[in-house]
C-alpha cells in the first residue's frame, strides 16, 4: 500500500476507535480535506499531522507509525518488531 492511502486508513482508524467524526477536527481542518486524507487522495504535512494527532489525543508518532504498519501490511503482526527497530536507531542516535 502506498503511504498517503496507509496515512488515511490509519487516521480513519485511530479516529472511529476514539469516537470523533470528520466534523470533530474542524478547528484544525475541513471535513473536505480530512476527507480526502482518509481517502489517501492527499498527504498531510508534518505540522498538520501534528495537528491531527493533538485532536486524535494520541502522540503524531503513534499516527505515523499506524500508518507505516498499514503501509507495510503489518498492522497488528509488525508492531513489536518496528517499535524495537525505532528504539534501536533512536539508542544509536543518542550515543
Amino acid at each position: 500500500m502506498d503511504l498517503n492511502p496507509a496515512f488515511g486508513l490509519a487516521l480513519k482508524l485511530i479516529r472511529k476507535h476514539k469516537g470523533l467524526t470528520q466534523e470533530d477536527f474542524s478547528s484544525v481542518s475541513s471535513r473536505t480535506y480530512l476527507s480526502s486524507l482518509e481517502r489517501g487522495l492527499k498527504g498531510a504535512t508534518i505540522e498538520k499531522a501534528d495537528q491531527l494527532a493533538g485532536v486524535l489525543g494520541v502522540h503524531p508518532a503513534t499516527l505515523l507509525i499506524s500508518a507505516y504498519l498499514m503501509k507495510d501490511g503489518q498492522a497488528t503482526d509488525g508492531k513489536d518488531a518496528l517499535l524495537l527497530r525505532i528504539h534501536d536507531e533512536l539508542q544509536k542516535l543518542c550515543d
